[in-house]
C-alpha cells in the first residue's frame, strides 16, 4: 500500500515529539528551580538575572542575555540569544525573545528556530539520517500541551540550505494527538512541488486517517502513460480501506483494492484484488486482443474452540492476465496458483495433532486467451483429514522401541489437460475426475543400536489405502513438452491416454529401511595465512547408508496421482551419503561453517520399481524424488545420477554455490545452478546459472543466466549505481533486464530505473523513480521491493 501523503508523514515527527530521554545527573531536585546570572537583583517576587543568566529545572533549562522572573507566576522574560533544552524531549529552541512559564509550560517565542531529535526508521530499505528535524518560525505558541507555528517551516536536512522544506503559515500541532497544516507547500530546492490548502494528521498510538494517497505517475512502452490516484478509509480501529484507481493510456483503466481487518486479538484478515479492464492489442482488421482480467487473494488467521486456524486463498482468472499485467518479472513467469486452508489442533503435549484441509493446486500449461478453456492442471481437497502421531516411546530399556503414525481421510479431485498441448490456446481435451475419496493409514515402528560410535536404525510401515476411483488400465503416460519462449512448445508433442474406472482400488505395502551412520571423523588444519581463514580449521567427514525395501504395490499405473502419497512405488534400493565440512575458529573463538559439500547416491535393486517404471516415458516415482527433483527415469534403471550440494562461504565479502546432478549413464551433468556473490567495500557483483540438458522427454531443456552487480547501497550518501539482467542462452533473448542509478543526500535521496521485460506476449520498456525522505518514507511509481537499492 501507498503511504499516505508525504507531508502527513512529515508533519507526523515535526518538533513535539514525546521522545523519553535520559535526564541529566545534575539537574535541580523535584520543585526547586535553580538562577545563575553574572549579576542578580530582586524587587519582590521578581528576580532580574543579568548577563550569562540561566533558569534550570529538572525537566528543561533557558539561557539568555537577561532574564526577568516572576516567582509567584512562575513567569520567565527572556531576551538576547534565547535558547532552551528541553531534557524530556530534546528539543533545542532558539529565539530572539520569549515568554515562558516553567509550570504550566505555556509560553511564546519570537523569530524561533530549532531541533528535535529525529525517530530513525530501521525498515529494510528506508532511507535514514541521524539529522534532527530542524524548524524554523517568525514566532510560535506553546498552550499547554499544544504548539502553534506561525510562518515557518520544518526539515531533516542541514540547514541553511536545506534540499527540502515544508511550509506553512500554520503548523497546529498536540503531541500524540494529530497535528494540522493549512495552505501548506513543500519546496524542493525552493521549488514548490505540491500545496495542500488543509491537512490533518493524527499523531496518537494508532496514527491513521482517512485520506486521499500519493499520486501515481509513470511511463511505459506497453501500457502507455500511467496515472494513478488512491483513498485510504480508516473506518474504525479494526477495520480499514484502500482502493487505488490507475489509467493506462494504452490499456485502459485498473483498479487495486485491499481491505483488512482485526475483529479480535486472535483474528485477523486481509483481501487483496487487481483488476484491469482492457481495451486491448490491435490485431488489424478491427480485431482486438483482450487481455485484462482479475486476481485476488484473502488471507486470515484465528482460534476456535483450541483449534489454530488459517486461510491463503488465490484467484487468478487467466495466465495471460498475469503476464500481461503482473508489475515485477518474479510474478509475471509465474505460472501456479496455490491456495491453502486449515484447521489444527494438537493433544497431549502436541503428541497428537489433528487437521482439517482444504487445498486447490492450478498449474498453467500454457497461455490461452479470453473465454478459453484454461489449459490447467488442477488439484483439490475437498476437504482432507489427518490425524498424526509423533514418535513414542513404547519400549525403553536397552532396545527401545518408537511407535508413530499418519492417517488422512481425503476427498481428491483431478483435473488436466490431454492430446495436443501448444504455446497458446485451449486444449484439445480436458481430463476430470469425479470427486473421488481416500483413505490412508500407516503405522510406523523403529528401533536404534549404538555401538563404537555407529549408529543402526531400523524401521517398518504398514499401509494400507484405498482409493474410491482408479484408472481403467495402466496406459497413464506423460511426455512432457519442451519450452518455447517460456512456455509449452510451439509444435504439438505431448499425449496422455487415460481413462477412468468406478471400482475402487485398495494398496497394501510394506516399508522396511535400516539405516547406518558411521562415526564422525575429525581432524583440525592450521590453514595458511594467506587463505585469510582465521587461526584453526576443522574437517567433518559424515557417511550414512540407507536401505529401503518396499513392497505391495502391484498397480501403481492405475493409481490417480494427486501427492507424493500416491506416487510412493515398490523399491529394493541403498543410498549412500557423504557429507564433508568446514569450519572456521578466530582468535575469538567464534565458530562459523564456511563450507558444505554433500553428496548422494543410490542403488537400485529393483530396476522397474516393481513394474512402475515404463521404457521411453517420462516417469516419477517416490523414490527418485526424495533424491533429487530433476526426474531422470525414462525407463529401467540399476542406479541414480549423483547428486551434489556444494556450499561455501570462506569469507563474508564471497560466497559460492553448485548444486548439480551428474548422471553416469549418459556422462554428463544433467542439471546444475551454480551461483556466485561477492562485495567488497562499496562494490557488489552476483552471478548465476541455471541449466537443463537431460532428455527433452524428462524435462524441458533450459539456460538461463542471470547477472548483478553495483556499487554503493541504499543509504550511502551521493550516486550508487547497480542493475541486473537475466538471458536465456537457447533463446537467445534477453528476459529481464533493469538498471538503476541513486541520488542520496543528508535528509533525503532519488532514485531512477529503467526496466526492460521481453518474455512472451511481453515487450516492455518501463521508466521508474522514487523520492525518498529520510527517516519518513518514499513515493513514486519505484516499488521497494522492485528497488537495487
Amino acid at each position: 500500500m501507498r503511504i499516505l501523503l508525504l507531508l502527513a508523514i512529515v508533519i507526523s515527527s515535526l518538533p513535539a515529539q514525546s521522545i523519553i530521554r535520559p535526564l541529566k545527573a545534575d539537574l535541580p531536585p523535584q520543585d526547586e528551580i535553580r538562577l545563575r546570572a553574572v549579576t542578580q537583583d530582586s524587587n519582590g517576587p521578581m528576580r532580574y538575572l543579568r548577563g550569562a543568566s540561566v533558569i534550570e529545572t529538572t525537566e528543561m533549562k533557558i539561557s539568555a542575555d537577561d532574564i526577568d522572573f516572576n516567582s509567584d507566576t512562575d513567569w520567565a522574560y527572556a531576551r538576547g540569544h534565547v535558547h532552551m533544552d528541553h531534557y524530556s524531549t530534546g528539543e533545542k529552541i532558539n529565539a530572539d525573545h520569549a515568554e515562558y512559564n516553567l509550570q504550566t509550560e505555556e509560553g511564546k517565542f519570537w523569530n524561533v528556530n530549532g531541533t528535535s531529535p529525529a525517530k530513525i526508521m530501521t525498515n529494510p530499505g528506508t532511507l535514514t539520517t541521524t539529522n534532527p528535524f530542524y524548524f524554523q518560525a517568525l514566532w510560535a505558541d506553546r498552550i499547554k500541551d499544544r504548539y502553534i507555528l506561525h510562518k515557518g517551516f520544518i526539515t531533516d536536512c542541514k540547514i541553511p540550505k536545506p534540499w527540502w522544506i515544508f511550509q506553512a503559515p500554520t503548523f497546529d500541532i498536540i503531541p500524540g494527538n494529530r497535528a494540522i497544516a493549512r495552505h501548506s507547500v513543500f519546496r524542493l530546492h525552493g521549488v514548490p512541488i505540491m500545496y495542500l490548502p488543509y491537512y490533518y494528521r493524527p499523531l496518537g498510538r494508532n496514527p491513521r486517517q482517512s485520506g486521499f494517497l500519493t499520486p501515481n505517475f509513470g511511463n511505459s512502452t506497453f501500457y502507455g502513460y500511467i496515472y494513478g490516484e488512491g483513498y485510504y478509509w480508516a473506518i474504525n480501529p479494526s477495520y480499514d480501506m484502500t482502493g487505488v484507481v490507475e489509467y493506462f493510456t494504452q490499456r485502459g483503466p485498473a483498479i487495486s483494492y485491499n481491505f483488512r481487518g482485526k475483529p479480535n486479538q486472535v483474528t485477523d484478515f486481509n483481501f487483496n484484488a487487481y483488476d484491469v479492464e482492457d481495451r486491448g492489442v490491435p490485431l488489424g482488421n478491427g480485431a482486438y486482443e483482450q487481455q485484462g482480467g482479475r486476481e485476488f487473494q484473502v488471507t486470515a488467521r484465528t482460534q476456535i474452540a483450541g483449534f489454530t486456524g488459517r486461510l491463503n486463498y488465490n484467484y487468478l482468472s487467466s495466465l495471460l492476465f498475469r503476464e500481461a499485467f503482473s508489475y515485477n518479472f518474479a510474478t509475471a513467469i509465474y505460472n501456479e496458483v496455490d491456495s491453502i486452508g486449515f484447521l489444527q489442533r494438537r493433544f497431549r503435549h502436541d503428541s497428537y495433532t489433528l487437521n482439517f484441509i482444504v487445498q486447490q493446486n492450478q498449474v498453467f500449461q500454457s497461455v490461452t486467451l479470453l473465454n478459453q478453456t484454461p489449459n490447467q492442471v488442477i488439484l483439490q481437497k475437498l476437504p482432507s483429514a489427518e490425524f498424526l502421531g509423533r514418535d513414542q516411546n513404547i519400549a525403553p530399556g536397552p532396545v527401545p522401541v518408537w511407535f508413530s503414525f499418519a492417517s488422512s481421510a481425503s476427498l481428491l479431485l483431478r483435473s488436466e489437460p490431454t492430446g495436443a498441448i501448444t504455446s497458446y490456446g485451449p486444449p484439445a481435451a480436458v481430463f476430470h475426475t469425479d470427486p473421488y475419496s481416500r483413505f490412508d493409514v500407516e503405522p510406523h515402528v523403529q528401533t536404534s543400536f549404538r555401538w563404537a560410535g555407529f549408529s543402526l536404525t531400523p524401521g517398518l510401515s504398514l499401509g494400507l489405502t484405498s482409493y474410491s476411483n482408479s484408472y481403467a488400465t495402466n496406459s497413464t503416460t506423460y511426455t512432457p513438452v519442451s519450452s518455447c519462449g517460456g512456455y509449452p512448445s510451439c509444435t504439438p508433442n505431448s499425449t496422455v491416454s487415460e481413462s477412468l474406472s468406478e471400482s475402487s482400488l485398495l494398496r497394501k505395502n510394506a516399508d522396511f529401511t535400516l539405516d547406518l551412520h558411521t562415526p564422525t571423523l575429525e581432524r583440525i588444519y592450521t590453514p595458511p595465512k594467506w587463505l585469510r581463514l582465521g587461526g584453526k580449521v576443522k574437517h567433518v567427514i559424515e557417511a550414512e547408508a540407507k536401505y529401503e525395501y518396499v513392497t505391495g504395490i502391484n498397480e501403481f499405473q492405475r493409481i490417480i496421482h494427486y501427492d507424493e502419497t500416491d506416487i510412493l512405488s515398490n523399491t529394493n534400493q541403498l543410498t549412500f551419503y557423504l557429507n564433508n565440512r568446514l569450519y572456521r575458529k578466530d582468535a575469538k573463538g567464534n565458530v562459523a561453517e564456511i563450507l558444505t559439500w554433500r553428496l548422494a547416491y543410490a542403488r537400485y535393486y529393483d530396476p522397474t520399481f516393481g513394474g512402475a517404471v515404463l521404457p521411453g516415458v517420462r516417469n516419477v516415482v517416490l523414490a527418485t524424488e526424495e533424491l533429487t527433483p530433476f526426474a531422470f527415469l525414462d525407463g529401467p534403471r540399476s542406479y541414480s545420477p549423483i547428486t551434489s550440494s556444494l556450499v561455501l562461504t570462506p569469507l563474508p565479502l564471497f560466497s559460492f554455490e553448485w548444486r548439480t546432478d551428474y548422471d553416469p549413464l549418459r556422462r554428463k551433468f544433467i542439471d546444475q545452478f551454480v551461483g556466485v556473490t561477492i562485495r567488497k567495500g562499496k562494490y557488489f557483483a552476483s552471478m548465476g546459472e541455471s541449466a537443463i540438458t537431460t532428455l527433452p522427454i524428462l524435462v524441458p531443456q533450459a539456460n538461463q543466466i542471470s547477472f548483478g552487480g553495483g556499487y554503493g547501497s541504499a543509504n550511502r550518501r551521493g550516486w550508487n549505481i547497480g542493475g541486473t539482467s537475466t538471458q536465456d542462452l537457447l533463446l537467445s533473448r534477453t528476459l529481464f533486464q533493469n538498471i538503476q542509478a541513486s541520488y542520496n543526500t543528508d535528509c533525503c535521496g532519488f532514485s531512477f530505473q529503467l526496466r526492460r521485460t521481453n518474455f512472451g506476449i511481453r515487450n516492455d520498456n518501463q521508466y521508474l523513480f522514487s523520492f525518498s525522505l529520510a527517516n519518513l518514507g518514499t513515493f513514486g511509481s519505484l516499488q521497494r521491493q522492485e528497488r537495487v537499492f
